[in-house]
């Protein structure tokens, strides 16, 4: 459960800080005021990748913090951005990898962009749901990697055959390129980093200059800052004898003479570690250029350059291996070809029986979203796919389809189904494939797209009702979905002498009123709108009332 959420200079957030609650917590504000980013602030403890352009304009830092509940104990997630484009990440004060972070938050969160629901447009990631769904996972995993020992085999088996002159030319070839590229050994955000040293050594001398008066202003020269602190400090102490509103200072002077004691000694010894030489700076260039070069012939990013060379050491070795005599590699094929076919035909017999099983499901769920009389099915090819047809997903082909209105035909989900009927099919997805844990925070991102009105409130009370039996956070443009959160924060953007910032606050029953007249009515300036509002609120926590007890029988 997401208990408590910091950020500092993401975006155009410069410091926000939010307690959640258990229950449905909703979030809503005008278009544009930043509702997103604390989303995607989540995204980045989750493990998603940062760049440079998260980090607020004028800023070297960007922070992201959380406390995360997990029912046994609490969990303290933080992540940084550079504005060069460096991240790190932290678990309870202790540097992590990403895939440390990212593997701790998943079991804690899940998050569901904008628009997720485009998704099932895509009939490719049909089976994919069905897997994750119904528990299939470990079974298409082993079904993807017999897939890849099979790709394997074939890819050697064509080298095998390959023209004995033809393949001494690429192997010529490809030891040129590859020894162009180990002899580099390119770093991944190498040239990032460089660009950053040579911008620094390029202004040495003033980075020296700057640092040095700093030091002095601190420390060295007469009245320097941490010498008359003393006196500073004497004089606040005075005034806390006469109002004690000046003690919480005092508290902080060790800490303030630590900082900056800290920062003095800090500018001196970046200072003294600034190579200024021309012989550094030529070693720098030459460096550059050499991976302009790399990434011109093999870019154009780096990371690209240092994935060619990957595949050209792994293809050198498949064309080392082909010397072994092709009857042997092909007597390898069959067996594993069989063993695809083996473990896919097992995933394809699970597939086909839990397939109806969704389809109920999803019919009971989506009657719950105003879809009464809605069928749904996952439909299957009639036989295996021919061999050419086969893939990492196995030997099937399957497609949603649906009929959300009665008498209609089953059609394709691609073609029939409109924008807020996506929405609430991937809504009753989501909530089919939630993990029965309290712990759990499910984070719906404009989860209102296509819909309002009725279904709008029917799909609020089904949130509400999730929230139940976990922690739900919703960012909603529609007052009938937020009516129903026991929850509310209103995001809003505000200019700040010259400079935009975003804040959060928690409403308490007259916000929430004032907060839903603005969404019902444009401006809460209307007495007939706030009626309308607070009646809103007060259908949405009977309406809650009632859905909870209907999930509770059901």
């Amino acid at each position: 459960m997401l208990r408590f959420l910091r950020i500092r200079n993401l975006a155009v957030i410069e410091s926000v800080e939010v307690e959640f609650e258990p229950g449905f917590n909703v979030l809503t504000g005008e278009t544009g005021a930043g509702k997103s980013i604390l989303v995607d602030a989540v995204g980045l403890l989750l493990g998603a990748r940062g760049s440079s352009d998260l980090v607020r304009t004028g800023e070297s830092l960007a922070t992201i913090e959380a406390i995360i509940d997990d029912g046994d104990r609490e969990c303290v997630l933080r992540r940084e951005i550079t504005s060069q484009g460096r991240s790190r990440s932290f678990i309870n004060g202790t540097v992590a990898t990403a895939a440390a972070l990212r593997d701790l938050s998943l079991r804690l969160v899940e998050l569901h962009g904008q628009h997720e629901h485009q998704a099932l447009l895509d009939p490719l990631t049909h089976l994919p749901l069905l897997d994750a769904y119904c528990d299939l996972g470990d079974l298409s995993t082993r079904v993807a990697a017999a897939w890849g020992d099979v790709r394997r085999l074939r890819d050697q088996l064509d080298r095998s055959r390959m023209d004995a002159r033809e393949k001494i030319a690429r192997l010529d070839l490809i030891a040129f390129q590859l020894g162009e590229i180990e002899r580099a050994a390119p770093r991944p955000g190498e040239d990032v980093e460089l660009a950053a040293t040579r911008h620094v050594l390029a202004s040495a001398e003033r980075v020296q200059r700057i640092c040095e008066e700093s030091y002095s202003a601190l420390y060295e020269r007469d009245g320097a800052v941490l010498a008359e602190l003393g006196g500073v400090w004497k004089r606040v102490s005075e005034l806390a004898g006469i109002d004690p509103q000046f003690a919480p200072y005092l508290d902080a002077r060790d800490s303030i003479k630590s900082q900056l004691e800290e920062l003095a000694f800090h500018l001196r010894r970046y200072a003294d570690s600034v190579d200024a030489s021309p012989a550094r700076l030529e070693q720098i260039d030459d460096r550059v250029a050499l991976i302009e070069r790399l990434k011109k012939k093999y870019g154009p990013a780096l990371q690209d350059v240092i994935q060619t060379g990957t595949t050209l050491a792994r293809e050198r070795d498949l064309l080392a291996e082909a010397g072994e005599r092709s009857e042997d590699v092909e007597r390898s094929l069959v067996a594993a070809t069989a063993r695809y076919l083996s473990v896919a035909r097992d995933l394809s017999g699970k597939r086909r029986s839990a397939a109806v099983r969704v389809g109920q499901q999803l019919e009971a769920l989506l009657a719950q979203l105003a879809m009464a009389r809605t069928r749904i099915e996952l439909r299957f090819a009639q036989s295996e796919l021919q061999e050419s047809m086969w893939s990492e997903r196995g030997i099937d082909q399957a497609e949603f389809y649906v009929s959300p209105n009665p008498g209609e035909d089953l059609r394709p989900l691609t073609r029939v189904a409109s924008g807020g009927e996506l929405s609430r099919i991937m809504l009753a997805l989501k909530t089919m494939a939630v993990a029965d844990s309290a712990t759990k925070t499910l984070i719906f991102d404009e989860v209102d797209a296509g819909i309002g009105g009725r279904v709008a409130d029917v799909v609020g009370a089904k949130l509400k009702a999730l929230g139940d039996r976990f922690q739900v956070l919703c960012i909603t443009h529609l007052p009938q979905i937020a009516a129903h959160g026991t929850t509310q924060f209103r995001i809003e953007k505000h200019i700040r002498g010259t400079r935009t910032v975003t804040t959060v606050e928690r409403l308490d029953a007259d916000g929430r009123v004032e907060e839903i007249a603005r969404m019902i009515g444009g401006s809460a300036g209307s007495a007939r709108v706030r009626a309308s509002a607070r009646e809103l609120l007060d259908a949405g926590t009977a309406k809650g009332e009632s859905e909870r007890r209907k999930s509770r029988k059901d």
